[in-house]
């Protein structure tokens, strides 16, 4: 899995936050103590202390919480006592106000925890369910290097509708890229469908036409799986206009070309030589889920791809993210800048160049997948024949 994918979670990112903040609250009640000290009899700032704790359930737990509250009340006894006395009815009511605001945030805080422990927990089971189902693509497949990278829109999301694979057969590497309409678990599902489809056929299917019809079949599992019930009409209508842009490709391990089949995805793009070569298809087919209904004849293209050259993947939340002016990323324009890199610093180069672009913050996920062709025999071992490696 690409690092770009890993975030800390709630429990990790407060905890690195702690130990600043903590001073700061800390810091907040010798100040506030200090001042009230040494103030005129008529001056009273105890009701600042309450801020301590306040603050402190902010980022901390509840017994961080509780302890700055307890330091906080020994703060306004102390008041107290240095200016009059604790019998004064003033620093009185100041005392039980701050020890009841003090309780009540440590609720809070508890409330807090428990809840960003769930959190916590429900993420570690989607990045476990998002290994098992969408597994990292291999550095090497034959005589190719491949890199992929995966930018979520949402920073908590793990999991989305952007899905790419590779499977090793006897005469080459299949890779497969797409984007399932949508967003959410039914953009998942329709990926989860695609991609189980695929693992199963892409080593056995003996032409990319076969291969792709095994992919439509798994799109259209969805759409039959629907009901008829009225309470989930609406649900039964997403599914029946589910479909999914893909490339598939077959990269042949002695001949310098690639086949591909293009499903209503975006085109290939080729580095070669500093320049970038657009893979058009004359004629795509539709996404898959509509291949049946409207062209059941795939249409195969072949494209020279040469040792040195290097293939560029990707789906459309890459070059149809906008910057503040609301124009497109041209992709074809700012991936030159780096033609003739690596795979792996290709995609890091353009990542950063991407969420700069945007200013940060993607509209839609990404994904982004390179592939060299190498001599045979340079770059490291070859993925053992027939082995099947997804992810995304």
């Amino acid at each position: 899995m690409d690092s770009s994918r890993q975030h800390d979670t709630p429990l990790v990112a407060r905890h690195r936050a702690r130990p600043w903040l903590l001073a700061v609250s800390f810091a907040l009640i010798a100040a506030v103590t200090v001042v009230d000290v040494l103030s005129p009899p008529e001056v009273h700032l105890g009701p600042f202390l309450v801020a301590a704790p306040a603050l402190t359930a902010s980022f901390a737990g509840a017994r961080t919480t509780a302890l700055v509250g307890a330091v906080a009340v020994a703060a306004q006894v102390g008041v107290a006592v240095a200016r009059t006395s604790l019998t004064d009815l003033n620093h009185t009511y100041q005392i039980v106000a701050l020890v009841l605001i003090s309780a009540m945030v440590t609720f809070f805080a508890h409330l807090r925890e428990q809840h960003e422990s769930k959190v916590s927990r429900l993420r570690s089971i989607a990045q476990a369910a998002q290994g098992a189902v969408l597994r990292p693509l291999p550095r090497r497949a034959g005589p190719l290097t491949i890199a992929s990278v995966y930018l979520a829109a949402e920073e908590e999301a793990n999991m989305g509708g952007d899905l790419y694979a590779a499977a090793r057969t006897a005469s080459g590497t299949r890779l497969l890229i797409g984007d399932a309409r949508g967003k959410g678990l039914d953009a998942i599902s329709e990926a989860s469908l695609v991609m189980g489809a695929f693992r199963v056929s892409a080593g056995r299917a003996a032409r990319l036409p076969e291969l792709v019809a095994s992919l439509e079949a798994g799109v259209g599992s969805a759409q039959d799986s629907g009901g008829t019930d009225e309470p989930d009409a609406a649900a039964s209508t997403a599914r029946e206009e589910a479909f999914v842009t893909a490339l598939v490709l077959d990269v042949p391990d002695d001949e310098p070309v690639v086949h591909v089949a293009n499903c209503g995805h975006p085109p290939p793009l080729v580095l070669r030589d500093g320049h970038v070569v657009v893979l058009d298809s004359a004629a795509p087919s539709p996404p898959l889920g509509l291949t049946a209904l409207l062209s059941p004849e795939i249409l195969v293209e072949t494209f020279p791809f040469r040792v040195g050259d290097v293939l560029l993947l990707y789906t459309d939340g890459v070059i149809e993210a906008r910057d503040r002016s609301r124009a497109f990323n041209p992709l074809q324009e700012r991936v030159a800048a780096w033609a003739g890199e690596e795979p792996q610093t290709l995609l890091r180069q353009l990542s950063g160049d991407l969420r700069g672009y945007v200013g940060g913050r993607l509209g839609d996920d990404a994904a982004l997948v390179a592939i060299e062709r190498r001599a045979p025999g340079t770059g490291g071992p070859e993925a053992d024949r027939g082995q099947i490696m997804a992810g995304p």
